[in-house]
């Protein structure tokens, strides 16, 4: 799977970077700092924004919360704003947003 990045600029940037470390110029301790860097970063969503991405992928709340791997009533607490998803289950969140479900089957 191809790493995404924030940009063509930040991509070309790592290669080099990359390079770098294989050739022994970069310490793989800087390596670590910069690919830490250049991840995507993950923003909260809004319970209307989680309702709308499970709709969009025609799923209930059980089947949508059989693919993040947690309960349908975490689901359901999602979408009524009780709880906000954090950690892996919002790292899902937005795997599903950017890719569909099949991205976490």
């Amino acid at each position: 799977m191809a790493k995404r990045y924030k940009g063509d600029a930040l991509a070309a940037v790592h290669e080099t970077a990359l390079g770098l470390t294989d050739a022994g110029v970069m310490a793989k301790r800087t390596m670590r700092a910069f690919d830490e860097m250049c991840l995507t970063p993950v923003e909260a969503m809004t319970p209307e924004e989680i309702r709308a991405l499970r709709m969009r992928e025609n799923a209930s709340q059980a089947v949508f919360a059989r693919y993040l791997n947690v309960t349908a009533s975490l689901v359901s607490q999602w979408e009524r704003g009780e709880k906000r998803p954090r950690g892996a289950s919002l790292k899902l969140l937005a795997l599903v947003d950017k890719n569909g479900l099949g991205a976490v089957a």
